[in-house]
């Protein structure tokens, strides 16, 4: 015998929206552990270059998560088929993750074949919701993973040019998925966006915000591992409870107004435009936030140890840069979606690179004090004004 859900509450659970599973925060934290390895790939060799290379490794893989972060929005993971083919995708995350630290040197073969592992997995399960449109996601992103594939056989400008070609074959693909099946079938581009944009909004801001905090964890790590074998001295814990505080106040940043505020506005956003919308905020202003992430926790990594020397210029534009880099996602994230107030976090994005400079001609602890500085006089200065406005409705504007 069935028991009968009262009408109300089923409204209630729609309304709020499908949670996140924890099979997916699994997932996330197998592909958090990419930024963990980038961040070992430029502590290795922290130079301009390699900070370019290591950006350029995590937009590609990234648009894979953005994918299965899609994915999962439409095919929830609720039964065993589905669980086994979102295992096999962190499996192969994984593969590339390991092959990260090498993959211009000998492992970049091992990369391209985990991450075209990655590709085939997502566009199995993604015909589960699109059943024959999931070709217009498969080919290119195939071919993407073939070109990295590709690269890893070559070197220098060569290599570095089939990483340019996945990445437009990538951005290539948004335009595909939203014209190509009208195309195919009949169908308006109205009717196809109606049908990308078909996004669970709970769910989806979620998942993203849950992935924000997962790579926070790997600034925390990074304390641990900068620290090492280290005497803990006073000045060391010191040093520890700085970096922690930036990361604190990273956190702060976004979730203490933007996570809410989001899902509000992904709420009251239309389907057709809810597609656009969760591309522009979720994968272009989420790429500096991450990448952000993952050269700060690099920096605080080369830096406890020397909490009182000078720094030299690779460890110090990684601190600041990170900060920056972090701000400037936040503020073209609150642009995207219309979260106001956006001009303190975009007057202060580019602040902590003149940061940098004292931890060059001072120490690293200078540097440390400054940046928290700068992200606590924001928040400070971001909370009065937005005490003081009269309207609290200006904060979210759709």
């Amino acid at each position: 015998m069935g028991i009968a859900i009262p009408e109300s509450t089923a409204k209630q659970e729609h309304e709020e929206g499908r949670r996140v599973t924890t099979l997916e925060l699994f997932f996330d934290l197998v592909f958090v552990f990419t930024l963990t390895q980038l961040s070992v790939l430029l502590a290795g060799d922290l130079t301009f270059a390699t900070a370019g290379r290591v950006a350029l490794i995590f937009v590609v893989l990234f648009w894979m998560y953005g994918a299965y972060a899609y994915l999962t929005n439409q095919v929830p993971p609720d039964r065993p088929s589905r669980r086994l083919l979102l295992m096999l995708g962190m499996g192969a995350f994984l593969v590339c993750a390991l092959a990260i630290p090498r993959v211009f040197d000998d492992t970049g073969v091992v990369f391209g074949l985990g991450f075209l592992a990655v590709v085939v997995v997502h566009t199995a399960l993604y015909t589960r919701s699109h059943g024959r449109d999931a070709i217009w996601y498969g080919v290119p992103n195939s071919l993407a993973a073939l070109a990295v594939t590709a690269a890893g056989f070559l070197d220098g400008l060569a290599a570095d040019g089939l990483w340019l070609l996945a990445l437009l074959l990538q951005f290539m693909t948004p335009f595909l998925a939203e014209h190509g099946p009208g195309r195919a079938d009949g169908r308006s581009a109205a009717a196809v966006r109606v049908q990308l944009g078909s996004l669970d909004p709970a769910h989806f801001v979620e998942r993203h915000g849950l992935l924000l905090i997962v790579a926070f964890g790997e600034s925390v790590i990074a304390i641990g591992t900068g620290i090492g074998e280290l005497p803990l001295t006073p000045g060391l814990f010191g040093g520890a409870f700085l970096s922690l505080s930036l990361a604190v106040a990273l956190w702060w940043t976004y979730f203490v107004r933007d996570e809410e505020a989001a899902e509000a506005t992904f709420r009251n956003t239309s389907a057709p435009s809810r597609w656009r919308l969760a591309m522009n905020a979720y994968y272009y202003a989420f790429l500096p936030m991450l990448l952000g992430i993952a050269y700060l926790a690099t920096g605080v990594k080369k830096t406890l140890g020397h909490l009182t020397e000078h720094l030299h210029t690779g460890p110090a534009l990684a601190l600041a840069g990170g900060v920056a880099l972090f701000l400037a996602g936040d503020a073209a994230f609150r642009t995207v979606l219309r979260l106001y107030p956006v001009r303190f976090r975009a007057t202060a994005a580019p602040v902590p690179l003149a940061a940098a400079l004292l931890g060059v001609h001072l120490s690293a602890v200078a540097e440390l004090l400054a940046l928290v500085g700068v992200l606590v006089v924001m928040l400070a200065v971001e909370a009065r004004w937005c005490a003081a406005s009269e309207a609290p409705s200006d904060l979210v504007r759709t």
